[in-house]
């Protein structure tokens, strides 16, 4: 499939340096439901995923000139350089191997509906700064009748911004949350295969220190 179109898919947790102004409340979310000790394992297991990762991109040998990546909570803004170098400046590791990857020629691309991002981002701010267990369950509930809709849409968007800037001959990495189906949705002529299996965790790092 030489002069096809190929996506790389890679399955991820976001890391707390991902949240940013939302991180010390999540981190308190988890302790205190489930403990330091579960949080350091947590923590572990994503910092253990994120070094797979990174091997594992390492001994592609991409063709990096033809490289397109496309980032989970990327918006689509004018300003996505300066977004993937200031989280990797906060050490995150998965904007540090986009930002590896960039200055060995990939082309960055603004992957996501701002509007839809922006929504993901309040509902999750509102369940992190409830006030007391009985808000916060009833912020819950009307989530979870939003959250799939709200899902969709945003698979939707990448699926048409991948379809519409990945170039025949071009190779896509696309590093997106577990929730997501995009894979799902692509059309058949690019070739997806994927650097992990999907990982062995039920919900993304935002969502579980909500549940």
């Amino acid at each position: 499939m030489i002069n096809g179109r190929r996506l790389i898919y890679i399955p991820i947790l976001h890391t707390q340096q991902d949240m940013g102004s939302l991180a010390p409340e999540a981190k308190k979310a988890f302790i205190g439901k489930l403990g330091q000790k579960l949080w350091r394992h947590h923590t572990q297991a994503i910092d253990e995923m994120w070094s797979g990762i990174k091997k594992q991109i390492s001994r592609l040998k991409l063709p990096y000139k033809k490289v397109s990546i496309y980032q989970d909570g990327l918006p689509v803004c004018g300003k996505e350089i300066e977004i993937i170098h200031h989280l990797a400046e906060q050490k995150s590791p998965n904007h540090l191997i986009v930002e590896g990857l960039i200055k060995k020629g990939a082309t960055l691309v603004g992957t996501e509906d701002p509007i839809l991002l922006k929504q993901e981002y309040d509902w999750i701010k509102r369940i992190l700064e409830a006030g007391n267990n009985g808000q916060k369950k009833t912020l819950l509930e009307e989530y979870g009748k939003v959250a799939p809709e709200l899902l969709k849409k945003r698979d939707l968007f990448i699926k048409e911004k991948i379809n519409k800037t990945l170039p025949q001959g071009g190779v896509g990495l696309l590093f997106i949350g577990l929730l997501h189906r995009v894979d799902e949705l692509l059309p058949s002529d690019i070739q997806v295969s994927y650097l992990i299996y999907r990982l062995p965790f039920h919900r993304g790092f935002e969502i579980e220190l909500t549940s």
